[in-house]
């Protein structure tokens, strides 16, 4: 988020309900990610950005933009509807905010990929005073043709008869729609994203994909090639329940539980292991299911824990481990606490809200379904020395 000294930009994501196109289009997935939550993890990440925000009307949108850990302004139905302009909205959004950005960042999440250094660049290009409004575009060299009245071909802004090579000729750019950066004073009272001096921010060819219909989603989905960070760290810590499985439970008539777990996940905990990663289970659960299943995949465990951080703080210094080098796993409210002693505190896909505002990478998978797994091969990618090849999912 950006310095106290820098002008402040404000992010805006109009998100509403009512899309015809494809139902709900903006809590629609790619690479396990809505097209809501992918803007907003763009937005938040650009260090020139100091809030993010999501403008709508469908509580389901108001629930994952929060879970997202944006802030939410409940859009009016008078500017919910197909009519209603973007530049309302954004207006709509400034009314209600109690100091005014330098810059209004005009964010549409029907764009899967948006790379945070060119929000940045584009709200660098207004605060420096080089123009009023930055947008998103994509180069064009192509021949382009209209219509006529009657029906025919009509060469535009070439001459038919004139042929010149790609590299010869002048590029065009498309606008992609995916952001606007716009100097706010004058973009209110202009009342109108395109005003003053307007600058053209080139983004490569494949971020320039629009989700307007099915198809679009498919292209995006083959387009999108997501490539989490390693994460390097010394252990790996993780809850039981909700991680090494779907949190649930089989109890039979006489009382017994036993869980299921995923055979890939005691894969991913023996690759840490012969990794040199020292692993333990800490759970709240006090069933012998926990030990067993430690003992089947010969890590350390602690079961039957009430305080999950007192317990990890005490062993982080009995292991003398840097907790900086530590990723923690959970999926509820009470893995807040340990969460907030390690470095990397992670979040399994069907995690808690809260514990998914908290973590530091949120995993694809959910758990029991292969999340231990997914964060062992990550784990295993950082590190340097292993000679391991990476699996196949």
């Amino acid at each position: 988020m950006n310095e106290t000294n820098q002008p402040s930009a404000m992010a805006i994501i109009p998100a509403r309900g009512g899309s015809k196109g494809i139902r709900l289009k903006n809590l629609r997935e790619i690479g396990g990610k809505s097209l809501l939550g992918r803007a907003i993890e763009s937005a938040k990440a650009a260090a020139t950005v100091s809030d993010v925000v999501v403008s709508t009307d469908h509580e389901q949108i108001k629930a994952e933009a929060l879970r997202y850990g944006a802030r939410v302004v409940d859009r009016p139905a008078d500017i919910a509807g197909d009519t209603a302009s973007s530049e309302s909205v954004l207006e709509h959004v400034l009314a209600n905010t109690n100091t005014l950005p330098a810059v209004t960042l005009f964010i549409q999440c029907t764009s899967p990929i948006i790379d945070p250094a060119d929000l940045d660049a584009a709200i660098t290009t207004v605060t420096s005073g080089r123009a009023e409004v930055s947008f998103a575009a994509v180069s064009d060299h192509g021949f382009h043709w209209g219509l006529d009245e009657q029906g025919e071909a009509v060469a535009i802004g070439h001459e038919k008869l004139h042929r010149p090579r790609r590299q010869d000729r002048e590029p065009r750019f498309l606008e992609t729609g995916a952001f606007y950066a716009m100097e706010t004073a004058g973009f209110l009272a202009a009342g109108h994203r395109f005003f003053g001096r307007v600058r053209v921010h080139e983004v490569p060819a494949e971020h320039g994909i629009d989700i307007d219909t099915e198809a679009d989603l498919k292209l995006a989905e083959l387009t999108v090639t997501d490539e989490p960070a390693p994460i390097e760290v010394d252990a790996v810590i993780t809850d039981f329940d909700g991680v090494h499985t779907p949190d649930t439970a089989y109890v039979d008539e006489h009382g017994t539980e036993s869980v299921r777990v995923s055979r890939s996940d005691g894969m991913g905990v023996a690759r840490l292991r012969a990794a040199g990663v020292k692993f333990l289970i800490l759970s709240k659960e006090a069933n012998p299911v926990v030990a067993a299943r430690a003992a089947k995949l010969k890590v350390e465990v602690a079961h039957g824990i009430e305080n999950k951080a007192e317990y990890l703080a005490q062993w982080l210094v009995d292991e003398s481990i840097n907790p900086a080098r530590v990723a923690y796993v959970g999926n509820d409210i009470n893995d807040l606490g340990a969460m907030k002693l390690v470095g990397w505190p992670i979040s399994v896909a069907d995690a808690n809200n809260q514990v998914h505002q908290a973590a530091r990478h949120r995993l694809t998978r959910k758990g029991g379904y292969g999340a231990v797994r997914e964060l062992a091969e990550l784990v295993i990618a950082a590190r340097s020395t292993t000679n391991f090849p990476s699996f196949t999912q």
